[in-house]
């Protein structure tokens, strides 16, 4: 019997993948658990329209990503450190730190966790963090960092 998944199936498939599968394990497994309907024309005409959304929603998210790269590329967040007799600064700025400053000063919210880099930055002067806002996107902010 061929069936369309609704949702990942380990060892049988992926979500909205056209698959054959035994009567008993459609009918007895899969269609009662919610993991699969029959493949018919009418949800094969469900399944073209789902994916058509869906190719048009990440259509909407890359450009969304876009215009905030090129959003933040304009960006410079300024912090002050205090900085010791040796020329070393005390403590560091964290992504926590950028994040709320981004959110407070320019209200763009992006999960720390989005950043390529995940340490601090320990460093007087200009740094440059790496965002990936898509999988193929990957915006850069800059961070200074001054004496004070």
């Amino acid at each position: 019997m061929k069936v369309i998944l609704l949702k990942d199936v380990n060892k049988v498939g992926k979500k909205d993948e056209i698959i054959e599968v035994s009567d008993g394990y459609a009918n007895n497994f899969l269609i009662p658990r919610g993991l699969a309907v029959r493949y018919t024309s009418g949800s094969q005409t469900v399944l073209k329209e789902q994916q058509k959304e869906q190719q048009a929603q990440r259509a909407r998210e890359y450009a969304e990503a876009i215009a905030l790269k090129e959003k933040l590329a304009g960006i410079t967040l300024h912090f002050v450190l205090k900085v010791g007799e040796s020329g070393k600064p005390f403590g560091s700025i964290s992504l926590k730190q950028v994040e709320s400053e981004l959110k407070d000063k320019h209200k763009i919210i992006i999960d720390k966790r989005k950043f390529v880099s995940k340490n601090p930055i320990h460093d007087l002067g200009v740094t440059t963090l790496k965002i990936e806002l898509l999988k193929n996107v990957i915006a850069e902010i800059n961070v200074e960092v001054k004496e004070g």
